[in-house]
């Protein structure tokens, strides 16, 4: 492989590089005075993303979470690595059905809190077949109406 570049796939994001690093093209050959004084731009990713491989997106679809500022049609970022605490909003699977909701335990048993109250809570006691397919850590919303 002598002289050859292996160029991979992976996105290892650009908290690597200070802004001063990164090379700027200027016509009449002198920077700007700001230049050095300028700040790296915001990287989406190394904001949004903390574990990339365990990081999914969904669509959300429904207004069971609407006071919790999720709508329909947002993008969920969800991650699979966090752990169940309570009263955090998670995707969760029950009898083969995806569903977003708050959970909830108290003593006695744990509950899909909707955000809406036009839906009623989830006793998970009553399922037999619940999981935790991952906890929700952002939500998108685009203000653009969508064609």
């Amino acid at each position: 492989m002598d002289g050859e570049d292996f160029f991979g796939a992976a996105y290892k994001g650009s908290k690597q590089f200070t802004q001063q690093q990164v090379k700027t093209a200027n016509a009449t050959g002198f920077g700007a005075a700001a230049d050095d004084y300028a700040e790296r731009g915001i990287d989406l990713n190394e904001q949004l993303i903390k574990n990339k491989p365990a990081t999914f997106f969904f669509k959300m679809k429904g207004d069971a979470m609407q006071q919790a500022g999720i709508f329909d049609g947002d993008i969920l970022i969800v991650d699979r690595s966090l752990k169940l605490v309570n009263g955090k909003i998670i995707v969760a699977v029950l009898n083969g059905e995806l569903l977003v909701r708050r959970f909830h335990k108290n003593f006695s048993s744990a509950f899909l809190i909707p955000e809406n109250t036009r839906y009623k809570p989830v006793n998970l006691a009553e399922f037999s077949d619940f999981k935790v397919w991952g906890v929700v850590v952002h939500s998108i919303r685009s203000f653009e109406k969508l064609i």
